[in-house]
């Protein structure tokens, strides 16, 4: 900056919270200055995470297709793959997407500053990057930082393990690959490599891959996955040695074996936030013990006009939460009413087939001793899934027995992740079981599999026979 200025809000990260914060409180009428330490805007989730992993899982799940489709009497050859121009779709797609957010920042005509901000005092902060270091000052500032992937203790410091960001780039397809987590990015890895050829033990230290969802969700993916894969639950990884014909690995768990070698290991066990260096400690910000930082519904922290969103504020760490949460920060520095009160999170599991859920889970009902009734409605029974070849799947959601309101619902099978916003909506809007009955989907869908699930509850269900009265 050639000449020094306050600020309305200074947005520390460009991250889908940082960029969103930034571009909703200039639509606002705010003088903004939007602070990263990339030149790209997007953060992990465009750059190295959500955006470059969907497109190599497309190429995956094409690959998958061509193969499955020979049971409808159409074969292929086997595909030739060139890693080189994969990873260029890759590059392009990330391309055109941040320089669509470039030419959205310069409409708006907010001051971009690359390098990483570090808070002087709640009105100032020190910004140092390829041009030297600044003062920057605000009234405002939104902490937007994100997070990183969590590396394990006594590791060894080897190129052949990697973390999320290291395997998108696919450097090299591992004959034999270790993947540490059965969680979403675990498995979305699993099967980007898996097509391209690498042989798949995956490691989870719980019972069940994807932890957070119920076992009866997952199951589908879990009964496809485990005639492809080495699936180890219960399991801990005890040693990593790296030697030179492989990564050696020490293990416990029941089918385990103590000892194994890969050609490469990915760790896949979680992210942290990035709370630590920005100075909000100085300031007196609270801070958990797990690095989040603290804030009310309206992403104020307890620092006066320092707010917070995304990953760095805690649990769940998703792009789509953190957007909410950066227009709700901005709304509120603009003097609007807004408080970030979502009855419900989605996640997804972008695997083959992928795996969404929102509100309460089954083990979560149980938990709280909600007298809770569930359909679930198996994709075997759906017309529009045998057509497809898409059976492999199950649609499943939950009411309060006391109210009639939904109050979960899980989907597992193709385009879950797009299917399961009508379960959202109708949490967010209170519909009961009759509600979602009555609602005319079209035949034949894979979106009526929810339908019949809220039929199984209300008693009205043609397409299998109705649950037994209690």
């Amino acid at each position: 900056m050639s000449e020094e200025k306050t600020f309305d809000v200074v947005v520390l990260g460009g991250g889908p919270g940082g960029y969103t914060a930034a571009f909703r409180a200039a639509d606002l009428g705010l003088s903004v200055c939007l602070v990263d330490k990339q030149a790209r805007l997007g953060g992990v989730c465009l750059n190295v995470g959500c955006i470059p992993s969907k497109t190599l899982l497309h190429a995956a799940t094409v690959i998958e297709e061509a193969v499955q489709i020979a049971e409808f009497g159409v074969d292929f050859a086997p595909p030739k793959i060139d890693v080189a121009r994969l990873l260029a779709k890759k590059d392009a797609v990330i391309d055109q997407l941040t320089s669509g957010l470039d030419g959205l920042c310069k409409a708006r005509k907010i001051t971009r500053l690359i390098g990483r901000g570090v808070f002087k005092d709640a009105t100032t902060l020190t910004v140092t990057g390829p041009d030297g270091e600044q003062q920057v000052h605000c009234r405002n500032a939104i902490i937007a930082t994100g997070s990183h992937p969590f590396v394990l203790p006594n590791i060894p410091d080897d190129l052949r393990i990697w973390d999320s960001t290291a395997a998108l780039t696919l450097q090299t397809v591992p004959k034999r690959f270790l993947i540490i987590g059965g969680g979403i990015i675990g498995l979305e890895m699993a099967q980007i490599y898996s097509a391209l050829g690498s042989e798949i033990t995956i490691v989870e230290m719980l019972e069940q891959i994807i932890p957070p969802a119920d076992k009866d969700l997952v199951q589908p993916l879990f009964l496809k996955l485990k005639k492809k894969y080495t699936i180890l639950t219960n399991t801990k990884v005890t040693a990593i040695t790296a030697a030179e014909t492989g990564i050696q690995v020490s293990m416990e768990g029941k089918n385990a074996p103590e000892n194994d070698e890969f050609d490469a290991v990915l760790v896949a066990v979680g992210r942290r936030p990035n709370s630590a260096g920005l100075g909000f400690d100085t300031l007196g910000g609270t801070i958990d013990a797990r690095g989040f930082l603290q804030v009310n519904e309206r992403q104020e922290t307890n620092v006066p006009h320092v707010y917070a969103v995304g990953d760095v504020v805690g649990e769940p760490m998703l792009a789509h939460k953190a957007t909410h949460e950066g227009k709700v920060a901005a709304e509120v520095i603009a003097g609007r009413k807004a408080a970030f009160t979502p009855m419900t999170i989605p996640s997804v599991a972008y695997t083959n087939p992928e795996v969404a859920w929102m509100g309460l889970t089954e083990k979560e009902a149980k938990a709280q001793n909600i007298d809770f009734a569930k359909g679930k409605f198996p994709w075997g029974a759906s017309g529009r899934a045998l057509s497809a070849g898409a059976t492999a799947g199950v649609s499943k959601v939950l009411f309060d027995n006391n109210t009639g309101r939904i109050i979960g619902a899980g989907i597992c099978g193709v385009n879950a992740g797009e299917l399961i916003h009508e379960a959202v909506l109708a949490l967010e809007m209170g519909a009961t079981a009759q509600d979602i009955s009555l609602t005319v989907h079209a035949h034949p869908t894979l979106a009526e599999t929810f339908a019949f699930a809220a039929e199984i509850v209300d008693g009205s269900i043609t397409d299998v026979l109705p649950q037994k009265k209690k």
